[in-house]
């Protein structure tokens, strides 16, 4: 209890009634029982307390020995792979040839026909590519210009054709593009000769500013020298770009404001 009076003073022996403070009412969610059914109807079997609830194996259904273990393919006979492709086995002992076959072709004769008619083989084209003699085939080497035998040899690739015509297609409708605003009076060509004066105008601006540039203080100590450099250097920059703009295109077209 809070003392209304100093330590020593006599008041303070007075019996007083203690009050006590008395408690808000504790704060209830008016959401609470809505809460309560959606946690219920979303309840998963990983979100409660304790193991899930499932089906016990009967007890038929022990684990038995070596069940896990990986098994292996069944056994199959071991064959290569070019055994069409193979020669006959050597013959046993107890196999014996045929006996009393006897052919009456004379091998000198036929041997010495076919060596005649037999059309003589050309020989492989070589390079050598050292002085000690080492030989190449030539065929394979990529010094034989087979490309000039090619069916589509001289002709523009497939890819080409198309973009030319892409290329072609897009610059016509530029031009109809032009034309039409031309007719309507939007746009208008500027001339050779004023084509040609602008181009001398921003080349002599550009040559004053480099006059102008090469006149600066070789120590540049101070911010407003420096930010006199910049603007020079940019001032030339855009104006190089400009420069180079008009001499890369001949025909110019301006719009009327």
């Amino acid at each position: 209890m809070t003392e209304l009076y100093p330590a020593e003073s006599i008041y303070n022996l007075i019996p007083r009634e203690e009050v006590k403070p008395t408690k808000p009412p504790r704060y209830t969610s008016v959401f609470k029982e809505t809460i309560k059914k959606e946690a219920q109807q979303k309840i998963a079997d990983h979100k409660t307390m304790g193991p899930a609830k499932t089906d016990v194996l009967s007890p038929d259904g022990y684990l038995l020995k070596h069940s896990k273990e990986s098994k292996l393919p069944e056994k199959k006979p071991f064959k290569y792979p070019d055994d069409e492709k193979r020669r006959p086995p050597v013959p046993t002992r107890m196999d014996y040839p045929v006996m009393g076959i006897q052919t009456k072709k004379n091998f000198l004769h036929s041997n010495a026909a076919e060596t005649i008619m037999a059309v003589p083989k050309m020989p492989q084209p070589i390079f050598v590519d050292t002085k000690k003699g080492d030989k190449h085939p030539l065929e394979t080497s990529g010094l034989v210009p087979k490309y000039l035998k090619k069916k589509d040899y001289g002709k523009v690739p497939n890819y080409l054709v198309q973009k030319n015509e892409e290329i072609k297609q897009a610059q016509e409708e530029y031009d109809a593009y032009i034309k039409e605003r031309l007719r309507q009076g939007a746009m208008k060509q500027l001339s050779d000769a004023e084509r040609e004066d602008m181009l001398q105008g921003l080349k002599k601006n550009w040559e004053e500013l480099h006059h102008e540039y090469q006149g600066l203080s070789v120590v540049i100590d101070t911010l407003p020298k420096k930010f006199h450099k910049e603007k020079l250097e940019l001032e030339m920059k855009q104006l190089e770009k400009d420069i180079d703009l008009i001499e890369r295109h001949k025909i110019i077209y301006i719009a009327n404001n």
